[in-house]
């Protein structure tokens, strides 16, 4: 298997996608640990990250799938909650994870480093101003991670995918063309390659997933 006995830390594994993640990690042999309630400072990311520690005497990968979408006003009607939100959950929780895992990741000299983004990163849209740029903050943090820790064997990458195929975006936008969504599973199967071996020289990278 991929990921026999890698041990991997996903964040948001009980979403639309993470379901998707939790089990393709799973059938890929890997061992799964989540992070229990709610991470909203860096001490909540440092304990999920010596919980796991202090289990498995190491972390092989984190899989950071926790984000969020507010969306709909031009920039000059945005309010300052809604850009607080899309900061705190698509970048700052993000950073406070990938910081704690670090440390165990750079003294074992090796890692994978995981996130999901939007296309919406690269490919800005009127009227998600806030999401748009929290999710490209995103995508420069995981390019800066990359750079910083490429001596020590640790990769960092983001995949951008579109729409994806899930409950919760079916609900909101009822209307919509399901067919040209993307397929969770494909997404969680690029996943458990670029968290083995076999994308060992893969870093750095923002993946687009149309």
């Amino acid at each position: 298997m991929q990921l026999n006995n890698k041990v991997t830390l996903i964040t948001g594994a009980s979403g639309g996608l993470g379901t998707f993640v939790a089990k393709a990690f799973l059938d890929a042999g890997a061992l799964i640990e989540t992070v229990a309630g709610k991470v909203t400072s860096g001490d909540d990311a440092r304990a999920a990250a010596a919980a796991v520690t202090q289990k498995h005497g190491r972390i092989d990968a984190l899989v950071h799938l926790v984000g969020a979408f507010a969306g709909g006003q031009p920039v000059s009607d945005t309010d300052d909650a809604t850009l607080e939100n899309m900061l705190n959950l698509n970048l700052r929780l993000a950073f406070y994870m990938v910081r704690a895992v670090l440390p165990k990741m750079r003294d074992q000299a090796s890692g994978r480093i995981l996130a999901i983004g939007s296309r919406t990163a690269i490919e800005p849209a009127p009227m998600v101003a806030a999401y748009s740029a929290s999710k490209a903050a995103l995508v420069s943090l995981v390019k800066t991670v990359a750079l910083e820790n490429k001596d020590r064997n640790i990769t960092a990458n983001v995949v951008l995918p579109g729409t994806m195929d899930t409950p919760a975006n079916r609900k909101a936008m009822p209307a919509a063309d399901f067919s040209t969504w993307i397929q969770p599973s494909q997404v969680a199967s690029l996943l458990v390659y670029l968290a083995s071996d076999q994308a060992s020289q893969i870093t750095g990278a923002a993946i687009p997933v149309w």
